[in-house]
C-alpha cells in the first residue's frame, strides 16, 4: 500500500474525512481559479472576448434541454465512438498478427508509425477527395487517426505477457476461453483501457475538425456557426459538451478497471 493509504488508514474517520476533503479541494483549486480569473476578466473585456461564465451556463442548459441541439451532441458523440471502435477492432486484429508474425509485424510496423505521423488535417483532406459520404469520411478520419495508437498498445500488451507464465498455464492444459480468462484478459486489459482513454481524448479533438468539413450536424458544425457570429458564450457551451463526454467515459473506464481489477491492492491500481 501506499504511504498515503497507509496513513489514511491510522487516522480516526473524522481526520480521513478532513484528509479526503483537502485532496478533493487540492484538486478542484486550478479550476476554480481559472474559474475565477475567466469570470474576472470576462468585468473588463467585451462579452464577445470574455462572456460572463452566468451567460455560458444558460448557453449549455439550453443546448441540452432541446431535442434539436442536444441531438447535435449525439451525433458527434456515436461518431466518436463509432470510430473508436472501428479503430480497435482492426487495431487489434493487425496487433495479434504481428505478435503471432515476425514477418507481419516487420511488414506492418513501418506503415502503421508512418500513418500516425500523418496530421489529422491531412486525413481530413484525403477523405474528402476520395470519398462522397459524409459519414463514412468521418468515420474514415476517426480511425485512421486512433488506429496506430490502438495497434501499438495492444502489441505492447501482448508481448509483456510473461512467458514463464504463459508456459506454466499451458501446462494445466487450460481450453481456450479459460486461457483467455485467466491469462490473457487480466494481462492485456489495462493497456486497452489506457489506449481507449488516450484516444478519447484525440477523437474528441479529431472529430471536431473532420466535422468542420461538410458536416451539416455535431459540435464541429455548431463551432463553425458559433465563430461566424463572433458568438463566444456559444463556443464555450458547446465546447463544453465534449468535455462532459470526455468526462463521463473517462469515468466509466476507470470504474471498468476498478472493478475488472479489484483483486489488486488499491496502491497497485493507482500507479
Amino acid at each position: 500500500m501506499s504511504d498515503q493509504t497507509l496513513d489514511d488508514v491510522s487516522l480516526s474517520p473524522s481526520a480521513r474525512m478532513l484528509s479526503a476533503a483537502k485532496r478533493l479541494g487540492m484538486s478542484v483549486l486550478p479550476f476554480v481559479v481559472v474559474i475565477a480569473l475567466w469570470q474576472f476578466a470576462s468585468l473588463f473585456f467585451p462579452r464577445f472576448l470574455f462572456p460572463s461564465l452566468i451567460d455560458v451556463f444558460w448557453r449549455c442548459l439550453d443546448i441540452l434541454s432541446s431535442g434539436v441541439l442536444f441531438a447535435d451532441v449525439l451525433a458527434t458523440v456515436l461518431r466518436i465512438l463509432a470510430g473508436l471502435a472501428g479503430a480497435f477492432v482492426i487495431g487489434g486484429v493487425l496487433a495479434l498478427l504481428m505478435a503471432r508474425s515476425p514477418a507481419v509485424d516487420k511488414f506492418l510496423s513501418p506503415i502503421l508509425t508512418l500513418f500516425q505521423g500523418i496530421p489529422a488535417l491531412s486525413w481530413v483532406v484525403f477523405a474528402i477527395i476520395w470519398f462522397h459520404g459524409v459519414e463514412f469520411r468521418i468515420f474514415f478520419i476517426m480511425v485512421m487517426t486512433t488506429l496506430p495508437a490502438f495497434a501499438f498498445q495492444v502489441l505492447g500488451a501482448l508481448r509483456a505477457m510473461s512467458k514463464d507464465l504463459m508456459e506454466m498455464v499451458f501446462s494445466f492444459r487450460p481450453t481456450r476461453r479459460k486461457l483467455f480468462r485467466v491469462m490473457i484478459a487480466p494481462a492485456v486489459l489495462p493497456d486497452i483501457l489506457t489506449a481507449w482513454k488516450v484516444n478519447l481524448g484525440n477523437a474528441s479533438r479529431v472529430v471536431v475538425v473532420a466535422e468542420l468539413v461538410g458536416a451539416t450536424g455535431g459540435v464541429g458544425y455548431q463551432l463553425l456557426q458559433q465563430q461566424q457570429l463572433f458568438d463566444m458564450a456559444g463556443a464555450l457551451a458547446w465546447t463544453l459538451q465534449l468535455v462532459f463526454f470526455v468526462l463521463i467515459v473517462q469515468a466509466a473506464l476507470t470504474l471498468i478497471e476498478n472493478v475488472a481489477f479489484r483483486y489488486r491492492a488499491v496502491s497497485e491500481r493507482a500507479i
